[in-house]
């Protein structure tokens, strides 16, 4: 394919905004020609940036699907309950699909996904983005490479952050799981998948969890607090004040993430993020919301050949999802330092050598791609993606169907564990899983 890859973005919001940039930086690798999405704001901001015309915007994305197929590839960016329905509808229309994490929010809906996209002959890639990350790609490398010996113990840690918890995990979209989905699949899938990527094919074989809400529930309501932080007597003395967290930004001139997420439906400024905060979720007091997922879990599992593994993830932490990984192996320790974000990079020590060295890894990309998010992952994977596409090559995508249902598997085991208080036996792979890698 010598002309532009054609994409539909279904879901206007933060990550597909993140993705769409792609089109601007390489114009004649990528064009955004639709777009879906129920927010007039959003719609209308993607549509104006990309020039997309009056008859491939739509409010629904069902729109998309009634019409005759008009692009090579779709962008799913819909929340999490929303992923199913647009991905099988649209695979069987023979779009290639891009699909943010997680996949769906059931093991059963994972497996439909990509029974219709292996039925469909459609390329499914997944958005694992750490996966794409020039670090991770390092590790891995190394990995392979047989210089770490065997691979013993994996151990995993996941900072989130205190403010990005209560962002997202107290006030925000993924607070609550009935209307989301639990804690471990909506934030830490990204890590179970990391594990069973560097585990190297190994299956995992039995796992265990422990983890619950702690600190932000109504018992832990300060005396005075109330109902939302504009007015609230204590507010001065809560780090997890909506004031703190937004206002102070938008007075610094930062309106990005997480601001830009607080007026969905406007550009974020001190008028309207103050009215958002009156009147919206995240000017709520995080003791007084209706959040009921995890602030902190751990997983621990052994895979074939004696390998075993730990993950831990925290609310409470200064740093941000800067993701730290210690990887064992006989000949070999590795450590991985700040995985999600840019700087810092991959540690070795040489157990015959007894000296150390810092693996180089290159973390530059095009001017002009956004570095916020998962920094310079979001457009690795996104250049993976349109690469397939473009030559009809599914090798060139690093988190495709079999890999992804396996891991998600793994993740909705870990939480069985941890709400039936046991080991779990990991069972053969499902049906669907199976018949995706014939």
């Amino acid at each position: 394919m010598t002309s532009p890859v054609d994409v539909i973005v279904v879901g206007a919001g933060s990550r597909g905004k993140s993705y769409s940039d792609f089109a601007l930086v390489h114009p004649r690798r990528m064009r955004v020609v639709g777009v879906a999405d129920p927010n007039p704001f959003a719609r209308k901001s993607l549509q104006a940036q990309h020039s997309i015309s009056d008859d491939h915007v739509f409010d629904d994305w069902h729109q998309v699907a009634e019409r005759q197929k008009f692009a090579h590839a779709v962008f799913i960016c819909t929340p999490d309950q929303l992923h199913k329905e647009p991905a099988v509808a649209l695979a069987r229309q023979g779009y290639h699909i891009l699909l943010e994490k997680p996949m769906a929010v059931t093991a059963e809906d994972c497996s439909e996904i990509v029974a219709a996209c292996r039925k469909n002959s459609v390329m499914l890639t997944v958005c694992h983005v750490l996966r794409y990350d020039p670090k991770i790609c390092k590790i891995k490398e190394v990995i392979d490479s047989g210089a770490i010996g065997d691979v013993i113990h994996i151990q995993h840690f996941e900072p989130v952050g205190f403010y990005h918890f209560a962002h997202s995990f107290v006030r925000g979209n993924w607070r609550n799981e009935a209307e989301s989905s639990f804690a471990l699949l909506a934030k830490s899938c990204h890590d179970l998948d990391l594990i069973n990527h560097w585990a190297g094919g190994r299956r995992c074989l039995k796992v265990s969890s422990f983890g619950s809400l702690s600190h932000f529930t109504k018992e832990n309501k300060p005396p005075g607090a109330g109902p939302r932080c504009l007015d609230c007597a204590v507010e001065e003395t809560c780090p997890y004040s909506a004031c703190k967290i937004y206002l102070e930004r938008v007075k610094k001139g930062l309106v990005g993430w997480p601001t830009s997420v607080v007026c969905p439906s406007s550009v974020p400024d001190i008028e309207s993020v103050t009215e958002a905060l009156r009147t919206g979720p995240y000017g709520r007091c995080v003791y007084n919301c209706d959040n009921d997922v995890c602030s902190n879990q751990v997983v621990n599992m052994e895979f074939e050949g004696g390998l075993t593994a730990s993950f831990s993830m925290v609310a409470f932490t200064e740093a941000i999802c800067q993701r730290r990984t210690t990887i064992h192996g006989s000949k070999v320790s590795l450590l991985g330092l700040n995985l999600s974000y840019n700087g810092h990079g991959v540690r070795v020590f040489d157990f015959l050598t007894q000296s150390s060295t810092r693996v180089q890894v290159d973390t530059s990309i095009p001017e002009g791609f956004g570095r916020g998010g998962h920094g310079v992952a979001d457009y690795h994977l996104v250049d993976a993606f349109v690469s397939a596409v473009a030559n009809g090559d599914p090798s060139q995508i690093r988190s495709g169907p079999e890999e992804t249902l396996r891991s998600h598997e793994l993740v909705f085991d870990a939480e069985r564990a941890r709400l039936e208080n046991r080991v779990v036996f990991c069972g053969p792979r499902s049906a669907a899983s199976e018949a995706s890698v014939k």
